[in-house]
């Protein structure tokens, strides 16, 4: 296997790295396995570190340095979220005077860390928060918060989250978004520009299968937003097709409850990384309704060469080519599920192969290539801005004649 090279650009420079927090090694914590790549003497900075030892080795023995929310008693530890109101104050706590560059990722506060004037910040946006701006709505719906006391006290620091949100979004030099969907929110939320970087899938962990066998997959987090009860309703109603859903959450039970009354239904609950993947290289295609920043699991389905159904909004729209890939639908309802799964059987759609390559526009590799150019880019125009203004200052000191 080829050495990954550290970005030269870097080399010689303190950076520091900072992340939300480490509670298990998903999506955004393969973007910081990546910055590590990047930069592999930065010093790591996060709310707090519960990642458990089977799952810290991308970060290869580093120390995470972590505000008070780590000192903690342990049961509150665990509840940190419940905190969120506070870490605008605890991530400005973090003591970065040292570094010359600062990387965050961020979908919530990491962005807000504070810099100093010739210090260099960019940012990679998983999306800013979007339970206080676009889907404030949703997120009280969700969470049964009314307009009781518990309702306005969480408005009222949504309201203030906010605005510390825009205000903190101000102090990065660049932002980069991780899809077009969030350079778009990052445009209506903060009123900056974003260039797009996709985020890194393990493409290589998701080997191509040409045979498909006839049914249909469905795997996420049983929460609502992912819409897994709405894929489970419609094919409820088609009791000709088999669905294997995949996953475990709150709506465990609706779920089960569904698939009780539907013998085509099959709930496996949660399954190993090993399984779900062997699930997604034979299934006929990979059901998708959820609304997301950018969607991995769709990106991984396509690796191994089965097609994704997906809700034409968000990432999905921008992974899967509608009647090549996959076949994407306009609307969150039973009706839509269905006149996607009819309309996906009456179409040719491309091999196997050609969805593995359209997959690997999306690896590891393709990630560093495309941020380390835009910190190459970033950090030459740095240094022709400093020299700018050095150049007259040192005018400026010399003796009149």
């Amino acid at each position: 296997m080829t050495a990954i090279q550290p970005l030269a650009a870097l080399a010689g420079l303190r950076v520091a790295i900072v992340h939300e927090w480490f509670t298990a090694y998903a999506g955004s914590e393969r973007v910081v396995e990546q910055l590590l790549h990047l930069a592999p003497h930065a010093d790591l900075f996060a709310m707090v570190d519960l990642l458990p030892p089977d799952q810290r080795g991308f970060l290869g023995g580093r120390t995470v340095h972590t505000s008070m929310l780590q000192r903690l008693p342990g049961f509150l530890r665990k509840r940190f979220r419940g905190f969120l109101p506070l870490m605008p104050l605890l991530v400005e706590q973090f003591d970065l005077r040292a570094y010359d560059v600062i990387l965050s990722s961020s979908h919530a506060v990491a962005k807000g860390v504070l810099v100093g004037p010739d210090q260099k910040h960019l940012t990679y946006c998983h999306s800013p928060m979007r339970y206080a701006w676009d889907l404030q709505p949703q997120y009280l719906a969700e969470s049964g918060l009314g307009w009781g006391p518990r309702g306005l006290l969480a408005r009222i620091s949504l309201h203030y989250l906010r605005q510390w949100d825009f205000r903190s979004a101000q102090g990065a030099d660049v932002v980069i978004a991780n899809s077009a969907y969030i350079a778009r929110r990052i445009r209506r939320c903060w009123g900056r520009e974003a260039e797009v970087v996709y985020p890194p899938v393990a493409v290589d962990d998701f080997p191509l299968h040409e045979v498909k066998e006839d049914f249909y997959l469905a795997a996420s987090r049983l929460v609502p937003y992912k819409r897994m009860t709405l894929i489970a309703e419609a094919f409820a109603a088609m009791p000709g097709k088999r669905l294997i859903i995949v996953g475990e959450g709150p709506e465990r039970q609706r779920i089960e409850a569904i698939a009780k009354c539907a013998p085509n239904i099959d709930y496996r609950g949660w399954l190993p990384t090993s399984d779900l993947r062997s699930l997604l290289q034979r299934a006929r295609a990979l059901v998708f309704a959820a609304e997301e920043d950018f969607g991995i699991l769709p990106v991984e389905a396509l690796a191994c060469g089965t097609p994704v159904i997906a809700y034409g909004r968000g990432g999905a729209a921008e992974t899967i080519d509608d009647a090549e890939t996959g076949v994407l639908f306009p609307e969150q309802t039973v009706q839509g599920v269905i006149a996607a799964v009819g309309r996906f059987e009456g179409l040719v759609l491309m091999p196997p192969s050609v969805l593995r390559t359209r997959a690997e526009r999306f690896t590891p590799a393709h990630f560093r290539r495309q941020l380390g150019s835009q910190i190459e880019r970033w950090c030459a125009g740095h240094r022709e801005v400093a020299s700018q203004q050095i150049e007259p200052h040192k005018k400026s000191a010399r003796c009149p004649a």
